[in-house]
């Protein structure tokens, strides 16, 4: 069998089955796993048994290792995810062997669990915003610094460090102005706002959620930091949007304040000058719901 990752690997993999299973693991097949740009996935397993297996090269460790401690912390918080087993580097590639969940298509239905797994992750809280170290969104690192302030944290280690990376990859001009303007406006849009730090995904959006046979919902792919559990709700409705029966559960146990639209807009620009810094697309949008928030307020 020719694998798309080195020998090293599949050594790591088979021992760490292995001791994981308490039996003799040897890899039999390798199966491509669709989803995300950034890292090749498999499904590896010995006839028996799957696990799941993201590899890249070396400098992707930091990113693996960020990934496997946010799992964690879902996991600590009563979310379903799947289990971080090992991680590190093997050869001249990185790699993050976690638990394998086999899921479905979902269904309306399904989405009142994640209202309500959602609501149980937002339930963990801290005394301010950040996290204990950085991490990353997709491939972005992300600052996270312990701040008492929400808006003086989503200006500094979220809008401005992302404005700067857009003008480092020569994205100035009109970007860069509404980019100036909206974060002088951030203390007037978050004005009488004053959420409780709480735990949130950070990148939720349908491709980092699954569903079990049993329709329990399981959160994947994170960027955990303690901020407005609001963040994570916005994000949900960025790029289609969750069915309407998972907003109604949400907001019947956690209502949301006055004023929500115009903060998921506020917070909606990181992600889209995110996917500009990524992948080069957006510009247009992302001027757009700038200069949509500051005509809104005057």
């Amino acid at each position: 069998m020719a694998l798309p990752f080195s020998t090293a690997v599949l050594a790591e993999v088979n021992d760490t089955a292995g001791r994981l299973l308490g039996r003799r693991f040897r890899l039999k097949s390798v199966d491509p796993v669709a989803g995300g740009s950034v890292n090749r996935s498999f499904a590896v397993g010995d006839g028996q048994d799957l696990f799941f297996l993201k590899v890249n090269g070396v400098a992707s460790l930091p990113v693996f290792e960020a990934e496997a401690e946010g799992l964690s912390a879902l996991r600590e918080a009563r979310v379903r995810s799947p289990v971080p087993f090992a991680h590190g580097v093997a050869g001249s590639e990185a790699y993050l062997l976690m638990e394998y969940l086999p899921l479905r298509e979902p269904r309306d239905g399904d989405y009142i669990g994640l209202a309500d797994a959602l609501g149980t992750l937002h339930e963990s809280s801290a005394p301010s915003f950040g996290w204990v170290q950085p991490n990353f969104i997709g491939a972005s690192r992300q600052a996270n610094p312990w701040t008492e302030s929400w808006a003086d944290f989503w200006c500094r280690a979220r809008l401005e460090r992302q404005l700067e990376i857009a003008r480092q990859k020569g994205h100035g001009g009109l970007l860069q102005l509404l980019g100036e303007q909206l974060i002088a406006a951030v203390p007037e849009i978050l004005s009488g706002h004053t959420p409780q730090p709480c735990l949130v995904h950070g990148d939720l959006w349908r491709g980092n959620v699954g569903f079990l046979a049993n329709g329990t919902p399981s959160l994947f792919d994170p960027a955990v930091y303690f901020g407005d559990r609001e963040v994570d709700i916005a994000m949900t409705e960025l790029f289609g949007g969750f069915p309407r029966v998972f907003y109604e559960a949400y907001f019947e146990r956690y209502p949301v304040d006055e004023g929500y639209a115009g903060r998921r807009d506020l917070y909606n620009v990181y992600h889209l000058l995110n996917h500009l810094n990524l992948f080069g697309v957006y510009l247009d949008r992302v001027e757009s719901l700038m200069r949509s928030i500051l005509d809104r307020i005057g």
